[in-house]
């Protein structure tokens, strides 16, 4: 792409009128690396994933304290990811976190995580349930394209600071963005109910009792008000439990 089409890319998303005067402050070599980054969210390989997704992933077990094989939640965890090294060509990698929280989420790479929180309230299958509802949410794209909006979204305040003069966000700031735009962020009913169709055929397929998919959905319509954060992120367990019963 030529010079002059990154700078009228960079500007057109910055908000930055080619004619306004600022303009005459504008650090042409960010510009030039925004406007790639914009492009370059557009086309993510499965390395640059891989990437992205290791670094988050290495990040969070940092910040977060993993069952050891020797916990019983490490121990229990364990024998619930035996078979379970892969699934449908996605490497797996399934841990527990020692953390409260009624919570578990997936990234691209094939990062699990359950926290213990959401363990001590379901049962072994339900917790499968899960596993598979996150798997689905991975297979079915929607973490690839989660964080190719959040690339933009990098873009656009690289393209912002380079206008501004602004400090540019640090390499650690940018893996917390990340995980709170591709990991905490709500999923919308559409895609909560395509992981849950994938979670029932992911059961079905692993010979688990499938009745899981609509006992752990009822146990967190239960636990509205009680600090399920997974509930944050994934809502409406009323009506997907309704929705599951009817493929049972």
């Amino acid at each position: 792409m030529k010079r002059r089409d990154f700078v009228r890319l960079v500007t057109l998303f910055s908000g930055v009128s080619a004619v306004n005067v600022a303009l005459a402050q504008f650090n042409f070599g960010k510009a030039l690396e925004a406007g790639k980054s914009l492009l370059a969210s557009e086309t993510l390989s499965d390395a640059d994933l891989q990437a992205y997704f290791d670094q988050m992933a290495a990040a969070s077990d940092a910040q977060n304290k993993l069952a050891g094989p020797q916990d019983a939640y490490g121990k229990r965890i364990a024998r619930l990811a035996r078979g379970l090294e892969s699934y449908d060509g996605l490497k797996l990698d399934i841990k527990a976190y020692l953390t409260p929280e009624v919570n578990a989420f997936a990234m691209a790479n094939g990062t699990i995580r359950v926290y213990s929180g959401l363990m001590d309230k379901f049962s072994d299958d339900e917790i499968r349930y899960v596993v598979g509802h996150e798997i689905g949410h991975v297979k079915a794209g929607h973490t690839r394209a989660r964080i190719q909006t959040a690339m933009r979204t990098s873009a656009l305040r690289s393209a912002l600071s380079s206008v501004g003069g602004r400090t540019a966000v640090l390499a650690e700031s940018q893996l917390g963005d990340l995980f709170e735009q591709v990991v905490r962020a709500q999923h919308s009913q559409a895609n909560e109910n395509e992981a849950d169709d994938l979670a029932m055929q992911f059961m079905k397929n692993k010979g688990f009792p499938a009745s899981a998919c609509v006992s752990a959905l009822e146990k967190l319509d239960a636990l509205g008000g009680g600090g399920a954060s997974w509930l944050s992120t994934h809502p409406s367990p009323k009506a997907r439990a309704e929705r599951m019963r009817a493929q049972v």
